[in-house]
């Protein structure tokens, strides 16, 4: 089974898979972008925030995309794996982006990963104010330094996303405490691995 935990930097996401590598002991971790060698140099240009173009930055996530596919998700597909983030985030950078038609963003995607997706896909959603909390306590990246405003977008088109993907979607709200999200996603993948 292939589970991505979605959500804007700051949500907790590194913080529930730390937590969800330990009680699934036997699971595939792994992050998009940047799960593969190849994609670590991806996320590496992406992150420091220098790309004059939105179509180069989507189509970098993409190769990166293909590249987790191939590498990561189908040599385990017969075991649980657990994403930060996946082709849902993608696809929500580049619906907040607005130069990509949604049919091409959905074809490119499909042809990115051979149409294989996430089962699963979590997204702990922040408020406004737990958000601006969050980044005050932070040195920020690239894209965090885009505001406020365009992560809660983000974080709105990562339900229009994982709808267009047609990829189930949990939310879960990423003010509640650690143990409480923990314990709503695992009980979550256990009911589906039944």
């Amino acid at each position: 089974m292939y589970v991505a935990i979605e959500g804007i930097d700051t949500a907790g996401k590194s913080t529930q898979i730390a937590r969800l590598k330990e009680y699934f002991k036997d699971a595939i971790i792994t992050k998009e972008p940047g799960g593969t060698r190849s994609g670590a140099k991806i996320r590496e240009i992406v992150l420091e925030g220098s790309l004059a173009s939105k179509k180069a930055e989507f189509l970098l996530f993409l190769a990166d995309r293909a590249e987790h596919v191939e590498e990561i998700i189908k040599p385990n597909k017969s075991k649980l794996i657990i994403s930060d983030r996946s082709a849902i985030s993608g696809v929500a950078y580049a619906l907040i982006q607005g130069s990509i038609d949604t049919d091409d963003l959905v074809r490119l995607n499909d042809f990115a990963t051979d149409g294989i997706y996430p089962q699963i896909a979590f997204l702990l959603r922040l408020t406004p104010k737990e958000l601006s909390h969050r980044l005050s306590q932070k040195e920020l990246d690239g894209i965090e330094k885009r505001g406020e405003e365009y992560l809660l977008a983000i974080q709105e088109a990562i339900i229009q996303a994982a709808d267009l993907l047609g990829i189930e979607l949990v939310i879960i709200d990423a003010t509640k405490s650690i143990e409480q999200i923990t314990e709503a996603i695992i009980q979550r993948i256990e009911n589906a691995k039944l």
